[in-house]
Formats: structure tokens, sequence, C-alpha cells
């Protein structure tokens, strides 16, 4: 396995997922992965969540710790000798800083997007109540937010928040078609469910059709992840 690339702490990860039709992922998944899907659904999340002590092969990101990331994404699998390797595709993801786009885009090309990205997170001594992210500048703002109710839960294996959290692995189709597979490490994380979920502003300023009309319909589900220190590992090509 490569050598650890990144590490830092994710925290608060808003997570609004929507389900769609198979057939718009299909031309967007990496060679040499499959889509991956719960009951026969498929589903496309938007995730908006904190990035705190960032640090580059040990060394602190100076000026660049500590940001918000908005990223859409979708779930494939890939299977490695019997085993079968969860992971996430992104189709966008959006953060503020620079840098920050340009070290992704030549480490792993990923489709990052340079955009204002703001957040909120709410709490009353040490409970949660709520967390948002907004994106955008003020003339083209877009926000989400979902409440926390109750208290924090360990996440059930083989639950819906399972599916959605437990992804060790990134994979990216590279400019010559190919496929690099990277490895994402952190513990189990707790959730707060959450009734429900939108988001607010011109969705259609910052994803295409038919991403733009999904988002702009109900989550299938939502809630919010408490979180945990991470290790995202150098890419490796797959054969």
């Amino acid at each position: 396995m490569a050598g650890i690339f990144l590490t830092a702490e994710w925290r608060y990860l808003v997570l609004l997922n929507f389900e769609i039709e198979p057939s718009i992922l299909q031309p967007l998944v990496p060679r040499g992965t499959e889509l991956d899907e719960r009951a026969g659904r498929h589903f496309i999340s938007l995730v908006g969540f904190l990035f705190l002590d960032t640090r580059i092969l040990g060394v602190p990101a100076f000026f660049h710790r500590d940001f918000e990331e908005i990223n859409l994404r979708f779930y494939v699998r890939r299977s490695v000798g019997g085993e079968i390797r969860r992971g996430v595709v992104f189709i966008r993801e959006m953060v503020s800083l620079p840098l920050v786009a340009t070290v992704a885009r030549l480490t792993y090309n990923e489709p990052y997007r340079i955009v204002p990205v703001r957040h909120a997170i709410r709490a009353m001594g040490t409970a949660l109540q709520s967390a948002e992210y907004r994106f955008g500048s003020p003339r083209d703002e877009c926000r989400f937010e979902l409440r926390a109710d109750g208290e924090a839960s360990p996440i059930a294996v083989g639950s819906d928040e399972d599916f959605f959290t437990d992804r060790p692995w990134g994979y990216t189709r590279q400019r010559d078609g190919g496929t690099i597979e990277y490895h994402v490490v952190h513990p189990r994380w707790n959730t707060w469910s959450s009734a429900g979920g939108e988001i607010n502003g011109p969705i259609g300023d910052f994803y295409d059709e038919p991403f733009s009309s999904i988002l702009s319909g109900t989550p299938a589900s939502a809630f919010i992840a408490d979180g945990s220190a991470v290790a995202v590992h150098l890419p490796e090509r797959i054969a």
C-alpha cells in the first residue's frame, strides 16, 4: 500500500443522499470499478464538512490547515482477489483555497472548483444543534443545513449510514482513461439522525443537469456524522 499523503480531522459531515438512475452515473464510472447499490437503489450524496489540522506528508499546511469542503459523490466497488473494496467517485469538489484545489488536481486529478465556502456549527454546551454549509458568492449563494436529532449514536453495520460512510477507497478517472485508487483510513463514526434536509439557492449555477434537478428535490436520507482523524494515502494506478 502506498504511503500516507495527507492527514487531517474531518468533522461535522453533513450528508444529503439522493436516489439516481444508474444510467446517469454509468458514463462516469472509472475503469476497473462498478456502481455500488443498496437494495437495488443507487445514490449520489452532497457532503459538506470541515478539514481541520491538515498536514501534507506530515508537514502542517500553513495558512491552509482549516477549511471547508463541499463535494458531490457517488458510490462504486472493486473486487481485488476476492476482497470487495467499497469506494467513492467525486463528481465535483469545492473549496475556497486555490492551493488546496491545485494540489488535489495535480496529485489525484480530482475535479475541484474554487468557490467561496462557509459554515456554521451551532451547539448548546457539548450538544450539537445543527450544522450548516454555504457555497457561492452573495449573488448565487446556496446553503444546506441539518438539525441534530438527540444524541449521536454509533453507526450500525449494514445500515444506510454504514453504506454511505464506510468507504475506505477513492477512485478517480485519469486523463488517459486509466484509474487511480487511494486508501482512506478512519475509525467508524457516530451520527445524528435528521428528519430531512434541503438545498436552497441557485444550485444550477454549480451543477449541470440532471444533477441540479436531482439536488433540488427531496433527499432519500440525511444525517450528520461526527467525523474523526483521517489518513489519505498516495494514489496507485490500478490494472
